[in-house]
């Protein structure tokens, strides 16, 4: 394997990622998933609409709903606050009702370079809904959502919400 130039001991196998911190868990994503990071703000609610989805936000002209991750997947029951953060999510294309989604977190992501020799999949734990896999990625473990799964419970809330 090669170096990369842009980090020191990193090989061409090698993706950059970010440990999102949750309430109660942390998630695992490819870097060029996120749009932005913003402080969180009072969402505008959305009726009829499950607790996880949180409601819409505002950004760059679009509405965006805004996801409770912790409380998709019955980890935890988080809400936002002081020091909450809102990630924004490029949507995979699949079927989001916009071309991006936001999630609450508990702070700025951390950056990580995730390697194969970093990286140990959990192959014996029970998985929540919307989680591909748990892993372990050198002393962090982390949950790796299902984005697509996200999107698809995002879509059919808001339709039903409709």
């Amino acid at each position: 394997m090669s170096q990369s130039p842009a980090t020191p001991g990193a090989t061409d196998a090698d993706i950059r990622g970010v440990l999102i911190q949750l309430s109660g868990a942390r998630l695992l994503l490819p870097n060029a998933t996120i749009a932005e990071v913003l402080s969180f703000a009072e969402p505008e609610p959305v009726d009829n609409a499950p607790a996880w989805l949180l409601g819409r936000i505002r950004w760059r002209g679009w509405q965006v709903p805004l996801v409770s991750f912790s409380r998709l997947t019955g980890i935890a029951d988080e809400r936002g606050g002081l020091g909450s953060k809102v990630l924004v999510f490029k949507a995979l294309g699949g079927s989001s009702p916009t071309p991006f989604f936001a999630m609450l977190t508990q702070g700025f992501p951390r950056l990580v370079t995730v390697s194969r020799a970093s990286l140990v999949v959990d192959g014996t734990a029970s998985l929540p809904s919307a989680v591909t896999a748990r892993v372990m990625l050198n002393q962090d473990d982390a949950y790796v959502p299902d984005l697509e799964a996200i999107e698809k419970l995002i879509a059919d809330a808001v339709a039903d919400a409709a």
